[in-house]
């Protein structure tokens, strides 16, 4: 089993920078894929970026490509969303989710980090 803790996030202006991470223990993260979700006001949590646990590849919603990049520090057990060029509709909690594959589905993820809010103003 592996536990999830989250840091980062908070408030920025439109066109900012925010990065999140996501801490593992108990396991390695190199065992799972790993994925960022987010849950903005009043709607359902929704894929964000996912990395795979073999080869790194990467894998993102259409709404964050190109301005939202996912990556792994296998040596010291973190994930981390950059997220650059922010927009008010990415105003959301954001989760880091592990599974046996990349979780892009909520049903897909075994394990969940605590959430962290992201607020972008205008």
């Amino acid at each position: 089993q592996v536990q999830l803790v989250q840091s980062g996030g908070g408030l920025v202006q439109a066109g900012g920078s925010l990065r999140l991470s996501c801490a593992g223990s108990g396991r390695a993260l190199s065992n799972y894929g790993m994925s960022w979700f987010r849950q903005p006001p009043g709607k359902e949590r929704e894929f964000v970026a996912g990395i795979a646990w073999a080869d790194s590849s990467t894998y993102y919603a259409e709404s964050v490509k190109g301005r939202f990049t996912m990556s792994r520090d296998n040596a010291k057990n973190m994930v981390y969303l950059q997220m650059n060029s922010l927009k008010r509709e990415d105003t959301a909690v954001y989760y880091c989710a592990a599974g046996y594959y990349v979780p892009q589905s909520v049903d897909a993820a075994d394990y969940w980090g605590q959430g962290t809010q992201v607020t972008v103003s205008s």
